[in-house]
């Protein structure tokens, strides 16, 4: 029997299992991923920014773990050699009406205590990013870029190593499980284990998994996929650095971006289309499982009364290259269509709540002997070690093996 046995091998989950093991040395820990790569789902599908915490309510979870986060995630990846760069990014309002919003993120920053951030003009713009046109802007030094899926590799590796009795799995998936007084039992598709405390991290599944636990939730997983497209050869020279629009305040997505990779290459996006399928990375995937349980959410049809002319705005521009070029020019004018050529996708599991809102922080619920990770959006794979520190601190408060 195992001490703790964690669903999910993402990079929260693998954060939580690499802090467990760090602290409780002598603990069984067993990692369930039901792929056959960890990290294989929104942690290895997304931008690789290592976030500041301009972006988040001060005061908020999102606020005190992206900061926190990021400077252990920083001397993580130094210590293990793991790809990242911290190149710095500037947010640009292009028309004086976003000035208001520009204003608010940069106070969002010093409250957050987002070291070096500065305003800046039109020209200082283009002393950083010489192809960006803007009115104003915001320099933020501290964000950065990083190689998410390495890390969370390497904190399996960590953990997987710092015990030989604890176990990282892959291809295991978690069919089902039962409660007991002093132990789960966990069925899934290779075997049946058991585990004295459990904790799920399984991002776009974490409702179901919440609901098989039977907590009695008022939200639901929506999938948004995010569309991106790469800059070709003859493009690259025209992006430095990373470069964000001012979010519409409107919206709960930060904008169609430009992102420089850990490999040197450059994305620009990602859109945010309701997906048909939880898992579907291609603009035509459909499940009708996931659409069925989505579109008969209260929460998801009344968040798409509420905006469907973003709602229309995006997918029109999903299926359209010309429509996609016509958004990044707003930062870049100069860009043309041979600039750009179609790139991957991924899907952000969004909590939903039954009102048609967004829950914007993250949420972690308790049942009995499990914990439950059910949102964990951007910028949770920066936070990752700082979540996972706090998963932790709520086991010793919950599972007694730990204050034994």
């Amino acid at each position: 029997m195992y001490d703790i046995a964690i669903v999910g091998g993402g990079i929260i989950g693998a954060a939580t299992a690499y802090q467990l093991q760090s602290k409780y040395p002598d603990l069984d820990i067993i990692l369930f991923e039901k792929e056959e790569r960890f990290a294989n789902h929104q942690t290895g599908n997304n931008s690789g920014v290592i976030h500041s915490g301009l972006y988040y309510t001060p005061g908020s979870s999102k606020a005190k773990y992206c900061v926190a986060g990021r400077h252990e995630l920083v001397a993580f990846a130094k210590e293990h050699k793991i790809a990242h760069d911290i190149c710095g990014k500037v947010v640009v309002a292009t028309d004086e009406s976003e000035l208001p919003h520009l204003n608010k993120i940069f106070d969002n920053g010093i409250a957050n205590n987002t070291e070096g951030i500065r305003k800046i003009n039109g020209e200082e713009i283009k002393e950083i990013e010489p192809f960006v046109e803007g009115v104003a802007g915001i320099h933020v030094p501290c964000t950065g870029i990083i190689d998410f899926r390495g890390t969370t590799e390497k904190l399996v590796e960590i953990m997987d190593q710092t015990n030989e009795s604890s176990h990282a799995k892959l291809g295991y998936e978690v069919l089902s499980f039962k409660q007991h007084e002093d132990h789960t039992d966990l069925h899934t598709n290779k075997g049946d284990f058991q585990a004295k405390h459990v904790i799920f991290c399984g991002g776009l599944h974490s409702d179901r998994l919440a609901v098989k636990d039977k907590l009695d939730l008022d939200m639901q997983i929506v999938g948004f996929r995010g569309d991106y497209y790469d800059l070709t050869e003859k493009g690259k020279h025209k992006v430095k650095h990373l470069i964000y629009p001012v979010p519409n305040p409107q919206f709960p997505f930060l904008g169609v971006h430009f992102t420089r990779m850990t490999d040197g290459s450059i994305e620009c996006g990602p859109n945010a289309v309701f997906s048909f399928k939880r898992e579907g990375y291609n603009r035509t995937d459909f499940d009708w499982k996931d659409t069925k349980q989505a579109l008969g959410f209260s929460g998801t049809r009344k968040l798409m009364m509420k905006h469907w002319q973003f709602g229309l705005t995006e997918y029109r521009r999903a299926f359209s290259k010309k429509l996609f070029l016509e958004t990044l020019q707003r930062l870049i004018p100069s860009l043309e269509m041979d600039d750009i050529k179609p790139g991957r996708a991924g899907v952000r599991a969004q909590a939903l709540h039954e009102s048609g809102d967004l829950i914007q922080d993250f949420r972690i619920e308790y049942k009995d002997k499990h914990i439950h990770v059910l949102n964990a959006p951007s910028p949770a794979a920066t936070a990752c070690l700082a979540i996972g520190r706090g998963i932790m601190e709520e086991a010793e408060k919950r599972f007694k093996i730990l204050n034994n």
